[in-house]
């Protein structure tokens, strides 16, 4: 795979079970250019290993007047050169590609499971942790892929110098041979407390970034009530302790390249003295042991990707940790059977759990009294259950015309069924772009911001637009929409739900921030649009209510009346209650008087 084929077709399916199975797994879906990565690191490496060679040669040729000798050194030493700077360009080249294409094989990873969950993933996940995970965890993985292939020419290299080094004179053979693994090794003991001391730095800057996160996204209202300097003063200690925790980890990690730094500068001095005693003894020559001490001295090169593969490791493994554990969330709760992908939902939408029914064709409201509650049954109903079921509790897949959602392939239940939350995001671009959704092609941009009661936001866009015309079709929305209110957001997002048409429409407090003359037209522009398809509404609001066909009443997590608007008012106390926002005084006063004098009361209350 070359960076210029990204993205993958198919990143594949990861094995998710631990965080180092997903570093297995990446590692082997990317065994061509780790192969690669090797082989030029064996190419750079065995030319370094065979510099003192060379050089051990050249210098016993000198000692005995060799010419012949020498410029055969000399051409192995231009040979080697070749190698190493060929090696090194092309072992860069690789090991950049592992990185690269490692992290954009999990970045598509985590968009597609993105995209799979919606906005279920931050009910399951903090925000702060899918920032982090999108960001420096899949940096930090990518940096264990890159750094796996050189650690293994290193490794091999090492190997080459101290069986050469054995042959070739064994009297420091034995001390390279017993030294260089030791080197290797020393760290060991020192790595549980540095990856201990890296985990908890990781684990505050997590906290940290949440905090920032939550912090922007309600910047708009801390402003609103002077919790600016509260949520600052919270911030910077959360950075302090970040910073406190990285100074901690950052003082094991320089323990150990000073161990690294002194072991192999000691093993040096001890084959130096011990080499020198055997050259006055007569029993190696100059050369040989000019080539020891260039082998001992060029071994810390290969030797310092043991130190880089252990840091890669234990900054790369709670990264995969944790971006296993976002890919392991699924949408549903059971698995697909064979032959679902033929299978076609329509009919009535059905919730066993809460048993809410919104027969098709109608305009069904649905009041709760939690907005939480009232958040997680629009995802249900789309087929997000909001969590996992949790061992001896039913979690029954909600069901379209009989037919459960969960067991339908993703792109179907998503055509079949669309939820617009009560935040709903616009993303960058031009109103056509940000209307140009798959759709059934029945209802026309137009008519869909006719219905949402657009006509201001068209005119503001018109306005903005400097190069288009004045044709608000064609003006940039920014991101998520900041130049435009609240309540043009919301209504823009509508507009887009409207004209992706799905079978069956749910809409979570989709006039919560416009004013209620606005949200009366909106109702009306939903139902005359939508009348005849199947859609539902979570809303409190009376104007939204009295458009509906029929109304349910969720108390307790189950649908406990159904009716129109009216006749839950005339009938049902707890639904005044949610609806006329009624006191718990003026509830049991209510119950002892005439339902149509309440009801009365309160659609005179609605009209006024």
């Amino acid at each position: 795979m070359q960076i210029r084929d990204l993205p993958y077709a198919d990143p594949g399916v990861p094995d998710v079970r631990s965080g180092t199975r997903f570093l297995v797994w990446l590692g082997r879906r990317q065994l061509g250019g780790q192969v690669k990565s090797l082989l030029w690191g064996l190419v750079h490496y065995l030319g370094i290993a065979g510099l003192p060679f060379g050089i051990g040669l050249a210098v016993q040729a000198v000692v005995d007047r060799d010419g012949g000798r020498l410029a055969l050194a000399g051409a192995l030493l231009l040979a080697l050169g070749v190698a190493i700077a060929a090696g090194d360009v092309m072992l860069h080249r690789t090991a950049v590609t592992n990185w690269i294409t490692a992290a954009a094989r999990v970045q598509q990873l985590l968009a597609r499971k993105t995209a799979e969950l919606g906005s279920v993933l931050t009910r399951r996940v903090a925000a702060g942790e899918v920032v982090a995970v999108s960001t420096g965890d899949v940096e930090k993985i990518g940096w264990f892929v890159e750094a796996l292939s050189r650690f293994a020419a290193s490794a091999v290299v090492l190997v080459a110098i101290c069986a050469g080094l054995l042959l070739h004179q064994p009297a420091l053979g034995v001390v390279v041979a017993v030294g260089v693994p030791v080197l290797a090794l020393a760290v060991l003991p020192l790595l549980p407390r540095a990856t201990r001391r890296a985990d908890v730095q990781r684990e505050k800057a997590g906290r940290a970034t949440e905090l920032a996160a939550d912090t922007v996204a309600g910047l708009r209202v801390l402003r609103g009530i002077g919790g600016e300097e509260l949520f600052l003063g919270r911030y910077r200690a959360a950075s302090q302790e970040v910073r406190r925790a990285a100074v901690h980890s950052a003082r094991m990690w320089a323990l150990i390249s000073a161990v690294q730094v002194v072991l192999p500068g000691l093993l040096l001095i001890a084959v130096v003295v011990h080499g020198a005693r055997l050259a006055l003894d007569g029993r190696i020559t100059v050369g040989e042991l000019v080539t020891v001490y260039g082998a001992v001295a060029l071994a810390h090169h290969p030797l310092r990707t043991f130190e880089e593969i252990a840091m890669a490791y234990s900054f790369s493994r709670p990264s995969a940790k944790r971006a296993a554990r976002v890919l392991a969330l699924t949408r549903t709760s059971t698995t697909t059977a064979a032959g679902d992908g033929e299978r076609r939902a329509t009919g009535d939408l059905y919730d066993p759990l809460t048993g809410v029914r919104a027969p098709a064709g109608l305009f069904t409201a649905v009041v709760c009294g939690d907005p939480d509650a009232a958040g997680r049954l629009a995802d249900r109903l789309g087929g997000h259950p909001a969590e996992r079921p949790t061992e001896g509790r039913v979690h029954a897949s909600v069901l379209l015309g009989g037919v459960p959602l969960d067991e339908l392939p993703l792109e179907t239940a998503r055509t079949a069924v669309l939820v617009q939350d009560k935040d709903p995001v616009l993303l960058s671009g031009t109103l056509r772009e940000l209307l140009d959704v798959p759709a059934s092609g029945a209802v026309r941009a137009e008519d869909a911001l006719t219905a949402a009661r657009c006509e201001d936001v068209l005119d503001a866009l018109a306005q903005a637009s400097v190069d288009t015309g004045g044709d608000p079709m064609r003006t940039r929305i920014t991101e998520r929409g900041r130049s435009l209110s609240g309540g043009q957001r919301q209504r823009l997002a509508l507009a887009r739900s409207l004209v992706a048409d799905p079978e069956v429409l749910v809409l979570d407090e989709p006039t919560s921030a416009v004013d209620a003359h606005t949200e009366a037209r909106v109702a009306a522009g939903i139902a005359g649009l939508r009348a005849g398809a199947t859609t539902v509404v979570l809303a409190s609001s009376p104007l939204l209510l009295d458009r509906a066909d029929r109304v349910v009443l969720v108390h307790g997590g189950q649908a406990v009346a159904v009716g129109t608007h009216r006749e839950l008012l005339a009938r049902e106390p707890r639904y005044r209650a949610v609806v006329t926002r009624e006191t718990d005084g003026e509830l049991v006063v209510d119950t002892v008087r005439e339902p149509g004098t309440v009801a009365l009361e309160a659609l005179e209350g609605e009209s006024a």
